[in-house]
This record gives structure tokens, sequence and C-alpha cells, in this order.
């Protein structure tokens, strides 16, 4: 099964696991995961703001991370763009509304603990994820 990695959950994969439930843990460890482009803009952002601090250079640690947890990178798209702009105002942050528009365009659970992630991601077929 494929997943898409909400930021916090690729950040608990790398710095703190035991924070994953089992059910996301599990899910990290037997299936395909992706980490959208749009999380590691929200990484940049957040180590820039000083709401982050990580062991080395933003591209360094990503890409250090990726390799080590076989995370694939998912492409923002045009249509995830227009699919975000058009969903309801659930959430009103800009990554993960492109995160739930992503995880509907490609008919993917999405790993994430965003309680409001859920009102979102009803309509998708198959399992749901949350840390």
């Amino acid at each position: 099964m494929r997943y898409i990695l909400d930021t916090h959950a690729f950040l608990w994969a790398a710095f703190q696991p035991e924070k994953l439930s089992q059910r996301a843990a599990q899910a990290c460890q037997t299936g395909e995961l992706l980490l959208s482009a749009a999380s590691i803009w929200e990484i940049g952002i957040k180590v820039q703001i000083g709401r982050l601090a990580l062991p080395s250079p933003v591209r360094d640690f990503v890409s250090r991370e990726l390799q080590r947890g076989q995370i694939a990178i998912l492409p923002v798209h045009a249509r995830h763009a227009y699919r975000a702009a058009e969903l309801p105002l659930y959430h009103r942050d800009p990554f993960d509304r492109m995160l739930a528009a992503q995880s509907l365009e490609e008919g993917l659970p999405l790993i994430s603990r965003d309680p409001l992630l859920g009102n979102y991601i009803l309509d998708i077929p198959g399992p749901k994820s949350y840390t």
C-alpha cells in the first residue's frame, strides 16, 4: 500500500518514531511512502523562522532521511493545486491543504495526526492512517 506522509510524520519517523501510532509505524515499515514536495518547502520555512532545528542543512537532512526510509518524493502538480483551491476551508494551513489535495487526487491515505485533515480524506477508498 502507498501512503503520503504528513510533514510531522516524516519528522517523527526521523527524530521520534515512538510518537507514531502503532498503525502509522506499521504503515511506515511495510508500505511505500511518499513525501510531498510541499513538505520539503514547509520544513525549510520552519527552519528559517526558528520553529525547527535540524542537524544539517534542509537539503542534506531531507535527502538522507528519504534515502534511509526509502521514501519517494511526490511532486506538486497543477491538478493538486486546483484541488487544493477547490477544498472547503476546514483547514486554513496551505501546506496541510496541499497534502489533503494530493491525498484526494492520488487516492492515497495520508499518515497524519491532524484531525482537521480527516474532514477531507473521508472520500478516499481503503484504509485511512492517522498518527
